[in-house]
């Protein structure tokens, strides 16, 4: 049984990161998928951790082999998640964790034929967005100001995805990433192999029981 394939997106400073984080930490058989980015690294930063750095040129050239689920420019940056990366480690029965912007959320869910679970980090107001985008102080004044302006349509975005967590308390929050990956799991389609073998018992004790 292949796993889950996992968006989980929200505007900058909604929390994301801080909530996959956490929920990797606690959950078993799931994994997190390293996107590619033109982006300069942050401090703190490790190349293949948080993203695999790339130059343009070589990040263009990607896309033209193919190599992308999903690729957008966001804040003048290019980002992509690598096909073969996520095909591989979803073989293997494990659900991968997609962080990913909301304008690549946004392909991927429209993509024919990709069953992916889509869950959107909500923050509870543009105030707290806007201190925690300050506080975290990874990007410059003028990327501040983009992040910010873009928030306004990103957050409408939210009716495209199938699950909504609402980041205002983070032990909540976590929780209810949590839930969910857990009830996605348990879903009939998910398990019918092991549905099916159970209903193969059921149906040899029946004959016994006709022949009583």
């Amino acid at each position: 049984m292949k796993g889950n394939l996992i968006i989980i997106s929200s505007p900058s400073g909604g929390g994301k990161g801080t909530l996959i984080r956490e929920v990797l930490k606690t959950t078993a058989d799931i994994t997190f998928s390293v996107s590619y980015t033109t982006r300069a690294m942050r401090e703190g930063e490790m190349e293949g951790r948080e993203y695999h750095f790339v130059d343009r040129a070589t990040f263009e050239a990607m896309i033209s082999a193919g190599d992308f689920l999903e690729h957008a420019e966001v804040h003048g940056n290019l980002y992509g998640t690598s096909k073969s990366q996520v095909e591989k480690v979803m073989a293997t029965g494990t659900d991968v964790l997609l962080e990913i912007d909301v304008q690549g959320a946004a392909t991927l869910i429209g993509k024919a034929g990709l069953d992916a679970v889509s869950i959107f980090i909500l923050p509870p107001s543009f105030e707290t967005l806007r201190t925690r985008l300050t506080l975290r102080a990874t990007e410059s004044s003028g990327d501040l100001l983009i992040r910010l302006r873009n928030a306004f349509d990103e957050v409408l975005r939210y009716e495209l995805f199938r699950y909504i967590v609402i980041n205002d308390d983070l032990t909540k929050a976590v929780d209810d990433l949590r839930t969910i990956i857990r009830a996605e799991r348990l879903a009939r389609t998910r398990q019918n192999d092991e549905i099916q073998a159970i209903l193969s018992g059921f149906d040899a004790s029946k004959h016994q029981f006709e022949n009583l």
